[in-house]
């Protein structure tokens, strides 16, 4: 018994791969989808909307969701910067599926995000597809624990090529701005897990003087002159690395005896002050808290992305959602195929679909965040397997 497939097309008639790619993520299923996901890469987002909801006319499921991108991912593959399709479709008994579609309004001097299902206890995941120009997905993911509590968010932002041009899709409609999704609740046994791809360099160290997302002092030394003596410690390579783009970690276990992959939420170091010594990083971050610097290449992260799969807590896997970062593919590795490839790998037969995304939404160390140059999954087991 098959409850999820993929299925991949390419070729000039995008409608024609997209209905293709519909129906060979059907097949397999016994009966009707509860859910499919379809993602389309094109440069007119015009002949993606027609292939959208021709392809969607079609689905015969519950609820159909998806997005434009650069790239999309089934059938085993990656396909970047091409006329394509990708489908993935789920039959999930008894699940509750509660498709939204989110806008922001405002009130008086800020933002307000409207159309959120409200939660219920059973809620198990949600699945959020965001255009980046017009949705406030930052703020909107990194406090999502406070009206969604306990909600895991799984997802990506489409990238259609610029501002304008994102599409996405629900339930027979296409939308230009926002997002859209759907909260699975009830019977459904899903696991999340978020690859950053980077690798730790130099020790472990407290952040003694901060102010918002300025780290002026680690380790009781200003922190430019220790960022100084860690890079010149590093053998020529890794020197190199970090030149090209150094990261830092905030280690999400402060209880820990030692902290190496996984272990970090890892952000950019954006820019440093010399006159301060202070370096600030794309988060905001505590006195008290321990960070590591991080670097990030291919090496780093397919061992990173390795190390997860292996402990990976569902088992077995039947099939699979992976948001891969537009920096992942061939900007990082050999081909696109790269982080499919290493799911079929780790999964076997599992249906695994997903698209190359423009920021990547997934939850470390159980709280839910937007990240650059990961790959986000979910993963579902049979029913009762997360029991």
């Amino acid at each position: 018994m098959t409850r999820f497939g993929d299925g991949l097309a390419l070729g000039p008639d995008l409608s024609a791969a997209a209905e293709s790619a519909v129906e060979q993520a059907i097949a397999p299923l016994t009966g009707s989808p509860d859910l499919l996901c379809l993602f389309v890469s094109g440069p007119d987002p015009s002949e993606v909307a027609e292939a959208a909801h021709r392809a969607m006319r079609g689905a015969g499921a519950r609820v159909v969701v998806g997005c434009n991108a650069s790239g999309v991912i089934g059938g085993g593959r990656g396909v970047e910067d091409e006329r394509a399709a990708s489908a993935w479709a789920a039959e999930l008994p008894g699940a509750r599926l509660e498709p939204f579609r989110l806008e922001t309004l405002k009130a008086d001097d800020r933002l307000v995000v409207v159309g959120m299902p409200e939660t219920r206890d059973d809620d198990v995941v949600g699945l959020l597809l965001t255009d980046p120009y017009t949705f406030p997905v930052d703020a909107f993911v990194e406090r999502s624990g406070e009206a969604l509590p306990g909600l895991p968010l799984v997802g990506g932002m489409a990238d259609g090529g610029g501002r304008g041009a994102t599409r996405l899709f629900l339930n027979g409609r296409v939308h230009d701005s926002g997002a859209v999704g759907v909260v699975l609740g009830g019977p459904v046994a899903a696991a999340t897990v978020v690859s950053q791809g980077a690798r730790p360099i130099g020790p472990d160290m407290v952040v003694t003087r901060a102010d918002d997302n300025l780290v002026y002092e680690l380790a009781g030394t200003p922190a430019l002159d220790k960022l100084e003596q860690i890079v010149l410690g590093l053998p020529e390579e890794e020197q190199e690395l970090a030149g090209r783009g150094l990261l830092i970690g905030l280690a999400m276990d402060e209880y820990a005896d030692e902290h190496e992959y996984g272990d970090f939420l890892v952000r950019g170091v954006v820019g440093a002050d010399t006159d301060s010594g202070a370096i600030a990083i794309g988060d905001v971050v505590e006195v008290g808290r321990t960070v590591r610097f991080q670097v990030r290449d291919a090496g780093a992260a397919d061992q990173d992305l390795a190390d997860l799969l292996e402990r990976f807590d569902l088992n077995p896997v039947e099939g699979a959602l992976l948001f891969s970062c537009n920096g992942r593919g061939r900007a990082m590795f050999p081909d696109s195929d790269h982080d499919a490839k290493m799911l079929t790998r780790a999964f076997g037969p599992a249906g695994v679909g997903g698209f190359f995304a423009a920021g990547e939404i997934g939850p470390v160390a159980g709280r839910n965040h937007v990240h650059g140059f990961t790959a986000s999954i979910l993963a579902f087991g049979p029913a009762g397997a997360g029991d």
